[in-house]
This record gives C-alpha cells, sequence and structure tokens, in this order.
C-alpha cells in the first residue's frame, strides 16, 4: 500500500490507514443521530456506474465487517444493475473523526461468506438477515426502500484507492493505493 500525505503543505502529519480501519472496527451507526458526534444523517453513499457512463449516487446501509466494506442491493435497482454490468464503485462514509471515500470493484458474496455477512447483520446491526433457500442472496421481513424487493444480492467492495480527510485534530488528509 502507498500512503500519500495530502495535507503536507500544512504540516499536517500523515493519516493511518491502520487508524482509519480502528475507528472502522469500533463500528458506526446508519441511523440520523443514533450516535454522539455523528453527523445526525445517514452516512454512506455508494456510486456506480449507470450503462451511459454517468454516476449513480444513493444512500445505504453499508457495513464494515472482517476488514471490509459490504453494501446489499436488489438485482433490480439501478444500483444492482449497475454492479452486475460494471463492479466499479466508490463508497463515502462519514464518520465523526473523518470523511473516508474508498474507489474500488465489488465482488458479490456467496456461500460461506454470505453466511457470515448475513449473520453479522443479524447479531450486530440487528437487521433480521438471512441467506434464501438459493444461498446465493439474503432475505428478510424488511429492508430500506431504495433495496427492491427480496431477495437481496451482497456485495464486498475491494478497494483500489482511498482517501480521507480528518475533521478532528489534529486534522490531516491522506490517499491510499492497494
Amino acid at each position: 500500500m502507498e500512503t500519500y500525505n495530502l495535507a503536507e503543505m500544512y504540516d499536517a502529519p500523515p493519516m493511518s490507514w491502520a487508524e482509519v480501519t480502528a475507528r472502522l472496527d469500533r463500528g458506526f451507526n446508519q441511523g440520523p443521530g443514533l450516535q454522539e458526534g455523528e453527523p445526525g444523517r445517514h452516512t454512506t453513499w455508494v456510486s456506480t456506474i449507470n450503462a451511459d457512463g454517468g454516476p449513480h449516487v444513493s444512500a445505504l446501509g453499508a457495513v464494515w465487517f472482517e476488514g471490509s466494506f459490504y453494501l446489499v442491493t436488489g438485482p433490480t435497482t439501478r444500483r444492482g444493475r449497475n454492479l452486475a454490468r460494471d463492479p466499479r464503485c466508490a463508497l463515502s462514509l462519514s464518520v465523526r473523526e473523518f470523511d473516508l471515500v474508498v474507489e474500488g470493484r465489488v465482488a458479490r458474496v456467496l456461500r460461506e461468506e454470505l453466511e457470515r455477512v448475513a449473520k453479522h447483520y443479524h447479531d450486530d446491526e440487528g437487521w433480521p438477515a438471512e441467506v434464501d433457500e438459493s444461498g446465493e442472496a439474503v432475505t428478510a421481513p424488511f429492508n430500506a426502500q431504495s433495496a427492491g424487493p427480496a431477495p437481496w444480492h451482497v456485495f464486498r467492495i475491494d478497494p483500489t484507492s482511498a482517501h480521507a480527510v480528518a475533521c478532528v485534530e489534529p486534522y490531516g488528509a491522506a490517499r491510499w493505493r492497494f
């Protein structure tokens, strides 16, 4: 991994990817204003690429689990169709300490990994997701309206780069290439 200090001209120290991931490991709440110091709004957005090459941006409840971001979407939603056609995307996250953008490609989550992610959603995130009978998607009694009808596909974002801007002292900004 390469680290670039984007705030060097301000004599700010380089941000550490290890510190960013340690903060993500502590968790972040997706509901508006539910965690002290959070921005008071939904905090995660994903950008995908439309068939005409234009951007599509939508809010969603992504999670950080086992060192990766995961997202859920219906295969018939624009986001789902875009990811099936072109796996490139960017995820944006705002927490009290920093704003983060992760760019990369998604990989569809199946089998054992899907079981682990569904269990994480169920046990740790409060969403009663379970793997459906196909073993290739999740279902639950409810989901965000923008996710489309069940079953839902789960994707892991495999990053190619990321950048962050610190919102607390000592401040700073960095880009990482993986």
